[in-house]
Formats: C-alpha cells, sequence, structure tokens
C-alpha cells in the first residue's frame, strides 16, 4: 500500500512538475525583490553586546547553556575563530568542554593549525609523554603557526587532562608550495597522495575568497594562485576530517574543528566539502567582534565581503577582540647553532639584550640555570617571561665565562625584534 502511494505521488509529481518549473520562472523573472536579508533573515530586534549568544536563523537571542545544549547535538561542531582574540579560544575550550561532559572519552580536536606530519608527537602529548616545551620543539611550532601558543595553551592541556585526541587538518608547507606554484612534481609520493582532488567550482567560496584575496598583502602572488592554496587548505583539512572520523579511531567520535573564520563561515570552506565525504550532522558557530582592546582595531582586516544567500553561522558570539593577558618580550638577538653551541649572530639596537652588554659572537652556555645546546632552548624560557622579568644568562666570550641579567623593560612597546625559530 505504502509503495503504491509513492508511486501515486510520483506521477503526480510528473504530471505537475511543468506547472512547478513555469510558474518558478514567472517568478525568477518578475522584478519583485527577495524577501529580508539571507545572511540575517530575522534581524535581532535590538543592538548585541559583548557576551551575548544570537541564533542566527531565528533571531533569537540564547543563553550559552541553550546554545551548548543544541550545538552539541551534531557530530561535528565547527568554530571559526579569529586567531589572535584570547575570546575565540575560550568559545572553543567552552564547546570542548560541553562535548567531553556530554560524550566522555567520544570526542576529538580538529585544528587547523596542525598536519598530520605532527600526528606522532601530537598523541604523545595527550598520552602524556611530552612536556610543554618538547611538544613545542619536536612540533616546530613556531615555525608552522607561528602564533603564541598561549592562546591554544588551554585547548592543550584540556585535551591532555582527558585523553582527547588532538588531530592535525591541515596541508603542509610543501605541499602548500607545489599548489601555489601548479608544479607537484618537487613532492614525493607520500606528499602527493596526501593532496585531495580540489574542487575550483565553488561561486561561493570563489566569491569569499577574492574579497579576502584584497584584504591581504600578497608579495606578488595571482588571485588564480591564493585561490589554488585556499582550496588546498579547505580540502586537506575536510579530508583529513572525514578519514579520522571514518576511521576505526573516530568511529562513534564527537569532533570541534577549529579554524581561522573563512575557512568555516557559510559553510562553503571545510564544512560542505566534509559533508561531501561525510554526510553527516554539523552545527556553525563563530564570534563577531563588536569591542576592540587598544591597539586592536587596526588589527581587522579590510574586507568587503560579497552577500551570500544563507547565514554565516548558526550561532555568533558577540566579542570583545582582546589581548593577550600576558604580554611577549624580546630579547632582541639573533641566534645561530654550530659545532660551537648556540651564538648571538647580532644584537639589535636599544634591545633589553643590548642594554644589558650582550654581543654579537657570544655563545649562550646556560639560561635561568639551564644548559643551552639549541636556540629552542632560548626561544622557550624567553616566551614564558612578562615586562619587567629578569633572565639571567652564561654567556661564553673570548674564551672566559660571563653571567649577564637581562631585564625586560614593563614599558608599553618594545624597541626589539625577533624571528621566531631562530631569533629572540
Amino acid at each position: 500500500m505504502a509503495s503504491r502511494l509513492i508511486i501515486q505521488k510520483m506521477m503526480i509529481f510528473q504530471k505537475t512538475w511543468p506547472l512547478i518549473l513555469a510558474c518558478s520562472l514567472m517568478f525568477a523573472c518578475s522584478s519583485t525583490p527577495p524577501l529580508g536579508d539571507p545572511e540575517m533573515p530575522y534581524p535581532p530586534a535590538r543592538a548585541p553586546k559583548v557576551g551575548e549568544i544570537l541564533h542566527v536563523p531565528t533571531g533569537v537571542f540564547v543563553t550559552e547553556a541553550q546554545m551548548l545544549d543544541a550545538a552539541t547535538d551534531a557530530r561535528i561542531v565547527y568554530v571559526g575563530e579569529t586567531h589572535d582574540n584570547p575570546a575565540s579560544h575560550r568559545l572553543e575550550l567552552t564547546l570542548l568542554k560541553a562535548l567531553a561532559e556530554r560524550y566522555p572519552r567520544k570526542v576529538a580536536l580538529g585544528m587547523e593549525m596542525l598536519t598530520p606530519e605532527q600526528q606522532p608527537i601530537l598523541d604523545k602529548w595527550v598520552a602524556g609523554k611530552l612536556s610543554e616545551k618538547e611538544l613545542l620543539e619536536q612540533s616546530r611550532w613556531y615555525e608552522i603557526w607561528r602564533m603564541d601558543f598561549d592562546y591554544y595553551k588551554a585547548l592543550f592541556h584540556f585535551c591532555r587532562e582527558n585523553g582527547i585526541p588532538i588531530i592535525g587538518l591541515n596541508a603542509t608547507r610543501k605541499q602548500v608550495e607545489a599548489v601555489a606554484g601548479d608544479d607537484l612534481s618537487k613532492l614525493d609520493e607520500a606528499q602527493r597522495a596526501g593532496i585531495p582532488k580540489l574542487d575550483m567550482t565553488d561561486p561561493y567560496q570563489q566569491a569569499l575568497v577574492k574579497a579576502v584575496y584584497g584584504g591581504h598583502a600578497h608579495g606578488g602572488g595571482s588571485e588564480a594562485r591564493f585561490l589554488r592554496v585556499q582550496t588546498l587548505w579547505d580540502e586537506t583539512m575536510a579530508a583529513n576530517v572525514a578519514r579520522y572520523l571514518s576511521s576505526p579511531e573516530g568511529s562513534g567520535r564527537r569532533m570541534l574543528v577549529i579554524a581561522g573564520g573563512h575557512h568555516v563561515s557559510y559553510g562553503v570552506g571545510i564544512p560542505r566539502r566534509v559533508f561531501r565525504r561525510l554526510p553527516v550532522s554539523y552545527v556553525l558557530v563563530g564570534n563577531e567582534d563588536i569591542e576592540y582592546a587598544e591597539g586592536k582595531g587596526d588589527k581587522v582586516m579590510d574586507v568587503t565581503l560579497p552577500s551570500m544567500p544563507m547565514p554565516p553561522y548558526d550561532y555568533i558570539v558577540y566579542t570583545k577582540y582582546e589581548r593577550l593577558p600576558k604580554r611577549q618580550v624580546r630579547l632582541g638577538i639573533l641566534l645561530g647553532e654550530g659545532e660551537k653551541g648556540v651564538e648571538i649572530k647580532g644584537v639589535l639596537p636599544s634591545s633589553p639584550a643590548a642594554k644589558a652588554g650582550l654581543r654579537k659572537g657570544d655563545f649562550i652556555r646556560d639560561i635561568d640555570g639551564e644548559v643551552v645546546t639549541k636556540s629552542f632552548d632560548v626561544i622557550y624560557v624567553v616566551k614564558q617571561k612578562q615586562p619587567g622579568d629578569e633572565v639571567v644568562l652564561t654567556v661564553e666570550r673570548d674564551g672566559k665565562r660571563e653571567v649577564v641579567t637581562v631585564r625586560f623593560e614593563s614599558g608599553k612597546k618594545d624597541s626589539a625584534g625577533q624571528s621566531h625559530g631562530r631569533g629572540d
């Protein structure tokens, strides 16, 4: 009986389809504008405040508990972050905690900031086999991602404390360079195999990428090159999300995926490409900065986004664009490694190092009582310091050892610069 009813409905649909199509074409050709704004179909009745949460499809403000209860129903929770806003990372941690509480031992964290090449190191960190210093050094955090680890520190430690796998999602630097140059010949077989099929035809992604391209410094790169790289990032991250959740290790797990907002918003970056491979439920969460800490307003990209036919997120959390509570300090030296150890290759004028008397050609033998065998030994210690702190170095100069105390000034600005990985 049910089968007969379905067949009857199909026959009715086939007979009425020409009429439906004609009506659709008639309305499409009319001059009546579309109703409302597809990106904000129900505009909120008032301006939002910092800390409030809007459910965009309905225009209803919700509590954090209501958002968490609904968002954690999904198999995948995507968060479009502002990389250097601590408020973004608190939102990510809040969502991760909610998932872990609701699905104990059945949650994973996927990160744009990491690659599959780093997976063995991430697994060791979660298993408690690495110190924080070893994690940062072995994963080459400051070479690959380059942002202050303090933005992500709470997430990493929560995963470690609760046995939550951290999954590296992004393409490697070699893959990015090869795709940017449209030449894969320099990659080995494994690297080539790690590049998924790139869908370059999504009109919404193309419009977003074109807008973002206009707000970036390109170093002479073309828009086509920029589109290839953005697509590589989105497709690779999507492939790795789908691969993990389909694997024995990821089977039955929920995943929080964190990436820059342009990889998540409107669902056209990572989410749609995951769904193409693994059609499971998902929710989009983003933050929108409506207040700015001193000096943060000029960090906002000057991008005019195109009008899109869908909301950017399911939930928007309104935030303040904050600074890290701990300000980064710099010694103001350039480091090199050789047979004789870690050498100061240069000292920046007026830097804390220069004021303390450190010189080009000095070899650093220890820092705060810890033996120095590589540049990262110095970099890691300095990154724990704050304005007003001191650091004590033992240096070898002309065959003699000297103890030098460097004080990091507590003024608003440091005069010294640094290159991550080889300078501090």
